[in-house]
């Protein structure tokens, strides 16, 4: 079996003492150029984990191995995109993804610099769009820039939390697309944090699925199985998508609290499932998937 690129064994998180843990017993692994969502409701530790990926958390459990490392503290071999677009003010778009080329590559004169930046500015829609100041950008543009800031310094893993959340429904689907577009050009391994189901069937190869917090863990790893050709406009017509949408559903409606009331019990933490409902009939009305 192929070693996974990045290995997560273990994790847990206490805040305090005497408080039951945020989450325990997060375990999984994704192989290199994998785009991997997390769902969970509010409160589940989601941008926890991703935090102690990203090395910017200590977590109070467990360890983080990416590419043969254990991940310590933070890196430039994992970009981060938060649901703030975080741009310098007084920096242009192209000042700004320079800005973070040369922290990667201090050695670089301006002029490489400046061409790795406009590749990227170009990947994400933006050319002709290089020297405007963040504050002559709609939300939409700030976010692109952000996307292509952390690609730019090409990490060897991608972490995004909710990066579109603040986005309407249109100029998000722009956006989606975009990343889509530069995923598929550069196989960069994503790890990326949603509260939208289609946004994970969309973009996902696979989809871990959180219980509730406190004592959360990762009950279920959902492979999608629909083509990877699929876009925005023609997944709703595959019979494949139905089956994935109402899975994720019903487990952020009904299973997720449902295990957090066994384990309230007093049950032992669930061994995450590996499920394909997409391959899977589709449950008669009203019916629930098999915990």
């Amino acid at each position: 079996m192929e070693k996974a690129f990045l290995s997560v064994e273990g994790l847990s998180k206490h805040y305090a003492p005497d408080a039951p843990p945020v989450f325990e017993h997060v375990s999984f692994g994704l192989q290199r150029g994998e785009f991997v969502c997390v769902i969970g409701h509010s409160g589940c530790g989601k941008t926890t984990i991703l935090n102690v990926l990203a090395g910017l958390e200590a977590a109070s459990g467990g360890v983080v191995i990416m590419d043969g490392r254990e991940v310590k503290g933070p890196s430039l071999d994992r970009g981060v995109v938060f649901q703030s677009h975080a741009l310098m003010p007084w920096f242009s778009v192209l000042g700004n993804v320079v800005f973070a080329v040369r922290s990667r590559w201090p050695q670089w004169p301006r002029d490489k610099a400046e061409q790795q930046a406009r590749r990227f500015i170009e990947m994400v829609g933006l050319k002709g769009a290089e020297h405007k100041k963040p504050s002559e950008l709609s939300g939409g543009m700030k976010q692109r820039v952000g996307i292509a800031r952390a690609f730019a310094i090409e990490p060897k893993m991608l972490l995004m939390d909710e990066p579109f959340g603040a986005l309407d429904a249109l100029t998000r689907g722009v956006v989606q697309d975009e990343l889509l577009k530069i995923c598929g050009a550069t196989h960069q391994t994503v790890f990326m944090i949603t509260h939208d189901v289609d946004e994970a069937i969309l973009l996902a190869d696979k989809i871990l699925l959180m219980s509730n917090g406190p004592r959360a863990c990762i009950a279920e790893m959902v492979i999608n199985t629909m083509p990877k050709t699929r876009t925005r406009e023609s997944m709703h017509h595959d019979p494949q998508f139905y089956r994935i949408r109402n899975h994720l559903v019903d487990f952020l409606v009904h299973r997720s609290r449902q295990i957090q009331a066994a384990q309230a019990d007093g049950a032992a933490v669930p061994v995450t499932r590996v499920v394909r409902p997409g391959l899977e009939p589709a449950l008669p009305p009203g019916a629930q998937a098999a915990a």
